[in-house]
């Protein structure tokens, strides 16, 4: 029964040794615990009964390790002077207990709410001056 169905390799990278040989239709979960963080290729041969082969190649990331947040520099920004940079890494952990300090990134505030800010606190004082009687 099972000869007449397709077989898949799996290969991470460009690895000799297959992480599993399997008999289509399957389901398979990619443990990417055992992956360093960074760019992976999955490639998937199948066989046919009949010995005839395909290849599909699959880029992935993986980033298991903590999160890296930076505030105040920009990929391929132009700058000079003194930069104020603010970094925060933060871990999943072990998904069991949730830690509150440290699992949020503190941001500054938007210029865009500034403005705003001003702006409804200009038109606040505009409004008192010109409707206020005594």
């Amino acid at each position: 029964m099972s000869d007449n169905k397709s077989k898949i390799l799996l290969f991470v990278d460009n690895d000799i040794q297959s992480i599993a040989e399997l008999t289509t239709p399957v389901q398979f979960e990619l443990d990417t615990s055992k992956l360093t963080d960074g760019e992976h290729i999955l490639k998937i041969i199948s066989k046919s009964p009949s010995g005839r082969e395909g290849i599909r190649k699959i880029n992935f990331v993986v980033r298991n390790g903590p999160a890296i947040a930076l505030e105040g520099l920009r990929e391929n920004e132009v700058v000079d002077g003194v930069i104020p940079i603010m970094i925060n890494a933060y871990d999943k952990g072990n998904q069991k207990q949730f830690i509150i300090e440290g699992s949020e990134t503190p941001q500054s505030i938007p210029s865009w709410l500034w403005i705003l800010l001003i702006a409804f606190i200009g038109w606040a004082a505009y409004y008192l001056i010109t409707n206020y009687s005594l």
